[in-house]
């Protein structure tokens, strides 16, 4: 007699199954049009608590030191609003901060309280996400934007089109790690994430590639520990540890940075010259206000901020030839164009010192609560993939790459397998 063997079914009804549904649509979607990671990311976070309700009766309460202090930094950015420049949007980008938090907080643990199965089929549609979002990506770059002009019925695709593709890739680098924490086997991890790094790589957008880099090195680093040890330990500390340091460190040692650079600053090219002048300008103003900032979301309105390069300042920096002095005279180059490009240096500059301590607090946190994770090298690679990209590419209260963050930390905890705890059969979830 022949006994077929039934294959497990995803519940579509488990808090597990809007973040499946949003795996499978995430990377698509940020290809064709980045911004619509918010709706995606909020509504499948917000389908997943209310779905952990309705099963377990009570609601996934968020808890850990990462969430108190990502709350404490939302609050100090929702109090900013009383100094800040714009008082409505510092109120709104605070608000926002805090209530995305809770909600992270709530998914992940509603995430890693569903069932291992559907944890384990998950990783498919994740997957299967990516290498829709990577097929589309390859696409787009190799027609030139073709593919997203034809979303939008252009005829003509116009040059600057071909930079809405670089946010896709970089949430492209922040979710291909989470793979090592799906239930492929090792050997087939590694060739998913060789093969996708790869892609990333030849697509455009240096600090995507860079994140990307950050990304697998990171979930090397955790996956050779783990060989010796079964759970990492040393690299989600050290991880941590070197985001707080350098969110402190990053407005300490611009200056010097920037003094030692003006020797060859004209070898660079023009837009990385003007990198440097945002940043001259930012320190600048961060000096006036070095305990609370300018408040949240002050960097688009700064006095000044909208004026061109001074010779003075250009001076200053090592730009002497004629050629980047009418290139800097250009109409669209502003000293500060709504922020600073680096993350640390945009915290110092909006909430001072104070808030400055409060994330470097909060990213220690994040990777101290790694070190408990069951499938560490995953979170530790997107951490540092997402960290990257803080460094050098959006504003850090941009809400499509904010829900995005938010959406690969409740990825990570739907792709956490059971930790035994007790004797054979006791399991308890990885929180």
């Amino acid at each position: 007699m022949i006994h077929r063997v039934s294959r497990p079914r995803f519940d579509w009804g488990a808090p597990t199954a809007p973040l499946a549904i949003a795996a499978l649509v995430a990377p698509l979607a940020a290809v064709l049009q980045s911004k619509a990671m918010t709706p995606v990311a909020l509504l499948a976070l917000v389908a997943c608590v209310l779905l952990a309700r309705r099963a377990h009766g009570a609601w996934p309460w968020p808890r850990g030191g990462a969430v108190w202090a990502g709350l404490a930094l939302g609050a100090w950015g929702t109090a900013s609003a009383l100094w800040a420049l714009e008082p409505g949007r510092a109120l709104t980008a605070g608000l926002s901060l805090m209530g995305l938090v809770l909600l992270t907080g709530a998914a992940g643990r509603a995430a890693a309280a569903d069932s291992p199965e559907n944890r384990r089929l998950f990783g498919h549609a994740l997957l299967a996400g990516l290498v829709l979002g990577l097929a589309a990506a390859v696409l787009d770059h190799a027609t030139d934007s073709g593919l997203r002009a034809a979303v939008r019925g252009l005829r003509t695709i116009p040059p600057e089109l071909a930079f809405g593709l670089k946010p896709a890739i970089s949430l492209l680098a922040l979710l291909l790690p989470l793979l090592a924490g799906t239930a492929f086997p090792p050997r087939l991890q590694a060739v998913l994430l060789v093969l996708g790094g790869g892609i990333v790589l030849w697509l455009p957008g240096d600090t995507a590639r860079i994140a990307m880099l950050a990304g697998l090195a990171a979930v090397a680093a955790a996956a050779v520990e783990t060989r010796r040890r079964h759970q990492p330990r040393t690299v989600p500390l050290l991880l941590g540890t070197a985001m707080a340091l350098v969110v402190v460190a990053t407005p300490l040692a611009l200056p010097s940075a920037l003094a030692r650079v003006a020797p060859v600053v004209e070898r660079l090219p023009p837009s990385a010259i003007h990198r440097l002048v945002i940043w001259d300008f930012a320190l600048e103003a961060a000096a006036l206000k070095p305990l609370q900032g300018w408040g949240m979301e002050a960097a688009r309105a700064l006095p000044g901020g909208k004026g061109h390069p001074e010779p003075e300042r250009l001076a200053r920096l090592g730009v002497h030839s004629p050629a980047l002095d009418v290139w800097f005279a250009a109409p669209h180059l502003e000293l500060m164009p709504l922020h600073p490009h680096n993350g640390p240096l945009q915290i110092r500059l909006e909430l001072g010192w104070a808030g400055s301590l409060l994330a470097a607090t909060a990213l220690l946190l994040l990777g101290l609560a790694a070190r408990w994770l069951a499938a560490a090298a995953a979170a530790c690679g997107a951490m540092a993939s997402a960290f990257v990209t803080f460094l050098a590419s959006f504003g850090v209260w941009q809400s499509w790459w904010l829900c995005s963050v938010a959406l690969a930390a409740a990825f990570a905890a739907a792709l956490l397998p059971l930790r035994r705890s007790g004797p054979a059969g006791d399991t308890t979830p990885a929180l």
